[in-house]
C-alpha cells in the first residue's frame, strides 16, 4: 500500500471551500498565529503562489517560508496576503 501525503490545498476548489477552510482554521487555531499563517499558505498554494507574489510584491520564496510551519511573517505581510487573496476577516461567531 502506498500512502500519499495529505495536502489540503488540493481540495480548496471554490471560494466556499476556502471560506469554510479558513473558518475552521480560525476555530482550531485559538491564539496560534503560526497555524493561521500556514492556513493562508495552503490557500495561496491552492490558488497560485506565483500570482500571490506578484499581487503582494513579496518574493515567492519569501512567501513560501513565511507561510510555512516555521514561518514567522509580520502582520503587515499577513494583511498583504489576505488582501491579495481577496479574503475578508469578520466575526465567525453568532
Amino acid at each position: 500500500m502506498v500512502l500519499k501525503r495529505w495536502d489540503s490545498a488540493e481540495y480548496l476548489k471554490t471560494e466556499e471551500d476556502i471560506a469554510l477552510y479558513l473558518q475552521a482554521c480560525f476555530e482550531e487555531a485559538g491564539d496560534d498565529a503560526a497555524f493561521i499563517a500556514k492556513a493562508l499558505g495552503t490557500i495561496a498554494r491552492a490558488r497560485s503562489m506565483t500570482q500571490l507574489a506578484k499581487d503582494t510584491g513579496l518574493g515567492r520564496e519569501s512567501l513560501y517560508k513565511a507561510l510555512s510551519d516555521d514561518g514567522n511573517p509580520s502582520f503587515a505581510a499577513i494583511l498583504k496576503v489576505i488582501n491579495a487573496l481577496g479574503l475578508k476577516l469578520h466575526n465567525f461567531s453568532a
